[in-house]
């Protein structure tokens, strides 16, 4: 797995673009972190169709080639330095092939942020534009709103990235599950969305040379399971050099999720660090995706070998 291109980091003054390629955003969040990205000192402008909702299916934010014209306009627009995602829900692999990936790539490098559902987006960032992402918070997202750690963290990937070179695991977590080091290509997301993304035009073809971050939202043991047993049987983990585990909200006991993981990743022969801090969890780290990088399962650090952002 080969590294990726780098966006410019911000500067303040930046224009964002904020966009919804999934589900619906409550105004009132969307307003508070608007406010949140203007005391940054960035210039927020939001798409036409982020305060919609789809005439029928209620969990989308408006029709898919509206969803998908907002992003393309957003990211081919040169005012615009960067393109934020408002929140995750469901409705990004309904949207993905309507991107006109040429006129994405003639726009230039930049930077691109989400998590949740967007895990779609950034698999297809990586493999059509070749661009470092960062799955972070979204603006208009609870955890952000409340989080100031989540917030300082994606302010200082965005401003400072050389300040967050080492990623170090949210207290209390952070333990191995298997000791070890290793070194590959970060690339991940959801594991529900990644699972449910193979064999699709845009996704990775595989996570071989990679660390590869897992996390998800309220999906009991037994999902969590099939969608790992799922990437295994097809290979998609072939070769992979490290894992990093995130949050696992409302998904059951830990000690129960402990033990599918151990089932299902403890044989694979290679470092895996759990309960690192990213995800649908509070205080969430922003990890970028697409950067070389060192993972030292026993002291739960990721180490990038440069800066997120250029």
């Amino acid at each position: 797995m080969k590294p990726l291109v780098r966006p410019p980091r911000l500067a303040p003054g930046a224009r964002v673009a904020v966009v919804a390629p999934s589900g619906p955003v409550p105004e009132e969040r969307l307003q508070a972190g608007l406010d949140v990205l203007r005391g940054w000192d960035l210039d927020p402008v939001v798409a036409p169709h982020v305060p919609g909702r789809h005439g029928t299916l209620g969990y989308l934010s408006a029709t898919d080639g509206q969803r998908a014209a907002d992003l393309q306009d957003a990211w081919c627009d040169p005012s615009v330095s960067a393109v934020l995602c408002a929140r995750g829900g469901y409705g990004a692999q309904r949207m993905v092939d309507l991107l006109d990936w040429d006129a994405m790539r003639a726009a230039g490098p930049k930077v691109f942020a989400g998590f949740s559902d967007i895990t779609v987006l950034h698999q297809a960032f990586a493999t059509r534009l070749g661009l470092v992402t960062l799955y972070g918070p979204a603006v208009a997202g609870v955890d952000f709103l409340k989080q100031a750690r989540a917030q300082e963290h994606l302010r200082a990937t965005l401003f400072a990235p050389e300040a967050v070179r080492t990623l170090t695991a949210v207290p209390p977590g952070g333990g191995a599950l298997v000791p070890g080091r290793a070194r590959g290509v970060t690339l991940g997301g959801c594991l529900s969305l990644l699972a449910s993304d193979l064999g699709t035009p845009h996704a990775h073809a595989g996570a071989q040379g990679g660390l590869l971050l897992m996390e998800d939202v309220g999906e009991s043991p037994y999902r969590l399971d099939r969608y790992l047993t799922q990437l295994l049987r097809a290979g998609w983990l072939d070769g992979v050099a490290g894992i990093l585990l995130g949050s696992w909200a409302a998904c059951g006991p830990y000690e129960d999720l402990r033990a599918v993981f151990a089932d299902r990743l403890g044989g694979l022969g290679v470092p895996v660090v759990e309960e690192f801090g990213f995800g649908h969890g509070d205080g969430a780290l922003t990890m970028p995706f697409g950067v070389p990088a060192e993972l030292d399962a026993g002291a739960g650090t990721l180490t990038l070998d440069e800066p997120a952002l250029g």
